[in-house]
């Protein structure tokens, strides 16, 4: 039996899906226990590409059980097209996925919410993907207005729910916005009941599932979605996600206790990418950071928007890695940085005069930050056919034994390319 986690230790959009891909042949199941459809991966398959938002990477292969675990908020809709999207191209979904009766709903007053909270805070917008993320997860933890995918699938509960929630969502909405036009609880009834008779045979108690499949030895992979700075307790908050998107959010999401997992996989970009607002100390806003955006191709798999780009951060990595604990680090899109002719890795912070390899815990502080450069010179050389680690040139050895050195963990896994095979094991 194996249970690995794969895990974001930057702001997200780390390439994991790649990882989760690779390392789906090993396990039986794959689990995606947090977010919504406001995370994205990028997966090549069969010469093919996917980009999934709600489906764990194993839905692509038949014979591997996906799971979506109770972390999850839920956009029915959202998750249907997706299903769709796969069983056109020729992959079947049957009993392969199940979803956990525990996960929360998104419904469109969510997205309402989310689009009017967004808009007041002016110059301050914290960069939601407006899909209703934030608000869903905010009605769980306040309990009266949650709807539980256990709910959504009983009729008689859900119209009882919706009777209960919908008055009160109308009454605060049009208090914010004059024009709001109410949303009518038949009408909800009737697009969630279609969405719901659908889904319904793949509802389950999730949470059992798993501990019996730890029970019969069965091996698990962990997908993480996001990233360990974006997680709402340990991020820089209030630029986060609305759930815990470090490995701190596998036993709150999924039910399996951290010590059942044995191996932590942490996956890191070669440099620093950002989307939405909140501080990024590396982050360059001149040539050198447009030629990263455009080599690394960085615009949101969700969105399209254009991600901030920058030097690599291990200060910041660093601490994503402690979080998670993790036991070997996966270094992706190094190939990105191939035609520089100086690389800088950002070692320390100055705050307020002082230098400190300590990332902050509060937002002005990381605000305050001024990175502290460890210069190396590039391999200006294509390494997208490099398949073993002694092949790299000397020049990006170094630069990943500076990661390895800085991260304090080893370097096992490197991805030269989008292609599975342009992966590079130690």
């Amino acid at each position: 039996m194996s249970v690995t986690a794969v895990i974001g230790l930057q702001w997200g959009d780390e390439a994991k899906g790649k990882i989760v891909d690779l390392l789906t042949d090993q396990h039986e199941i794959v689990v995606r226990y947090l977010g919504g459809n406001n995370a994205g991966h990028t997966v090549k398959f069969d010469g093919q590409t996917y980009k999934l938002s709600l489906l764990p990477a194993g839905i692509l292969r038949p014979g591997v059980q996906s799971v979506i675990a109770n972390g999850v908020v839920i956009n029915p809709k959202a998750l249907l097209e997706e299903m769709k999207s796969i069983t056109d191209r020729g992959l079947p979904i049957g009993e392969n996925l199940i979803i956990s009766d525990r996960g929360h709903v998104i419904f469109p007053y969510h997205h309402a919410e989310e689009a009017i909270f967004e808009a007041s805070r002016g110059d301050s917008k914290i960069g939601t993907t407006m899909r209703g993320i934030g608000t869903c997860y905010r009605d769980k933890i306040g309990r009266a207005h949650a709807i539980r995918v256990g709910d959504f699938v009983r009729p008689a509960v859900l119209r009882k729910r919706l009777e209960e929630i919908v008055p009160y969502k109308n009454q605060i909405l049009k208090c914010l916005d004059p024009n709001f036009k109410p949303f009518e609880v038949q009408a909800l009834y009737d697009e969630y009941m279609g969405y719901a008779d659908q889904l319904r045979p793949r509802v389950v108690d999730t949470t059992t599932f798993l501990h019996k499949a730890l029970r019969d030895k069965k091996s698990i992979l962990f997908e993480g979605a996001q990233g360990s700075l974006l997680d709402i307790d340990h991020g820089t908050f209030p630029y986060v996600t609305s759930s815990n998107a470090s490995a701190c959010g596998i036993q709150s999401g999924s039910g399996v206790p951290s010590r059942a997992i044995d191996r932590i996989i942490g996956v890191v970009k070669a440099y620093t990418t950002r989307v939405g607002g909140g501080p990024c100390p590396t982050e360059l806003l001149d040539e050198i950071g447009q030629h990263i955006r455009d080599e690394g191709h960085e615009y949101g798999t969700v969105t399209g928007r254009p991600r901030r780009c920058g030097w690599l951060d291990t200060v910041a990595t660093k601490y994503g890695a402690n979080l998670a604990g993790v036991d070997c680090i996966a270094v992706m899109l190094l190939d990105v940085l191939g035609k520089l002719d100086e690389l800088k890795i950002c070692e320390a912070y100055e705050i307020d005069g002082e230098r400190t390899t300590d990332f902050p815990s509060h937002v002005d502080d990381l605000a305050k930050a001024k990175p502290v450069y460890r210069t190396l010179p590039g391999w200006k050389k294509d390494i997208t056919g490099v398949r073993r680690m002694a092949d790299f040139p000397k020049e990006a050895r170094a630069y990943l034994d500076s990661v390895s050195e800085l991260v304090g963990a080893p370097v096992e896994i490197v991805s030269v390319g989008p292609d599975r095979e342009q992966t590079v094991l130690s």
